[in-house]
């Protein structure tokens, strides 16, 4: 439980640093909200009206603070004052549910993280996310399942069977795959698989999760469109685990306790089963967690070119139209992903090797 706790307490520390970095970045860029959201025709009083709305019209450190305060599920908000920044408004923070009031117009709420709205659809951030959200864990999942086990099965078959031809070839394409770029496999793949050989394969170059039907009977789930992105997605955790399973099988293979086991009769599947694998995994679980950081960060590229509807098509869309809320709302979203993802690794990797304690 102490373990989990540590984790947890420096997650959150990096969340807070990450926080800090996007409020000072998107601050610091060039361009008026107000402007963005009513045009450059818009008159200065209905400007100054938005600014104050944004609570723009603060010092920049009590923006940071308001933002904070937007953020955090546990708030404080002015339930009186409507003229307040801070004013429980049910349009900004709704849901939410009040705990404990600290005084005559200020009480302690427990709400969802408000992420302010975009500056062109006028949405909660968080909808447009949370619209988005459910296709690049799809994506990310199947992109990952397929890398561990494809790569789990032939980084095995190497190791057992070293300096042959698979072993080769296998190496030679794990290397390939770890210097391929995302963008560049996905346009390769696509075109070769969606245009060139589209009569065999029956492949969408563009299509998400749900595709609408030419009839106009809605939308329907296509799962044949995840095909694609996902195995240019995996590509190169597939060439890591592959090269990672490898190299550490066969260094555990050559252990004395493996050797005795061979001795006493035991075959190579069963060694490899009951006794070679388990130590091999740690390398693998450990790297686990840098690898998704890769997965998510080619995962924007390889949604715009796929057009596949997740928060990489959602982060190019909001940075060509300088919609900075929708921007701030994604990375933050990612970055919590991946706290929580390293927290799950430290975990499962104290649970595999038996040499570490959860302490």
């Amino acid at each position: 439980m102490q373990f989990i706790i540590k984790r947890l307490f420096y997650g959150l520390l990096v969340l807070f640093g990450v926080v800090t970095i996007i409020f000072i970045l998107f601050n610091i860029l060039p361009g008026d909200p107000a402007r963005m959201m009513l045009g450059q025709r818009a008159d200065i009083a209905s400007v100054n009206a938005i600014n104050k709305d944004l609570g723009r019209d603060k010092p920049m450190l009590t923006q940071y603070f308001n933002y904070l305060n937007d953020l955090s599920p546990l708030s404080i908000h002015n339930f009186k004052n409507a003229n307040n920044y801070w004013f429980l408004n049910d349009d900004k923070y709704s849901p939410y549910f009040k705990l404990l009031k600290i005084s005559k117009e200020k009480v302690i709420v427990l709400k969802y993280p408000y992420m302010r709205r975009s500056y062109q659809s006028k949405k909660k951030v968080s909808e447009i996310i949370l619209e988005a959200l459910p296709n690049t864990i799809i994506l990310a999942v199947v992109s990952m399942t397929f890398a561990l086990i494809v790569g789990l099965l032939i980084g095995i078959f190497c190791a057992i069977y070293k300096d042959t031809l698979w072993d080769k070839v296998s190496l030679f394409v794990a290397v390939f795959g770890m210097s391929l770029p995302s963008f560049f496999a996905a346009i390769i793949i696509a075109w070769l698989f969606a245009f060139v050989l589209a009569h065999y394969t029956g492949l969408n170059m563009f299509g998400s999760l749900y595709s609408i039907d030419d009839f106009g009977n809605g939308k329907y789930l296509d799962l044949k469109n995840i095909i694609l992105p996902a195995f240019t997605l995996g590509i190169r955790p597939l060439a890591i685990i592959i090269e990672l399973t490898r190299n550490s099988l066969l260094d555990v293979l050559s252990q004395d306790y493996i050797r005795t086991a061979r001795a006493k009769g035991l075959s190579m599947f069963k060694v490899v089963k009951n006794h070679a694998l388990r130590n091999a995994l740690n390398p693998v679980v450990t790297a686990f967690s840098g690898w998704l950081a890769s997965l998510m960060a080619g995962a924007v590229f390889i949604e715009y070119i796929f057009d596949w509807k997740g928060v990489g098509v959602v982060i190019v869309n909001s940075l060509e139209k300088y919609d900075f809320p929708v921007i701030m709302g994604a990375v933050l979203v990612v970055s919590i992903m991946l706290v929580f993802i390293n927290i799950f690794v430290d975990i499962a990797y104290a649970i595999i090797d038996p040499r570490v304690k959860l302490s």
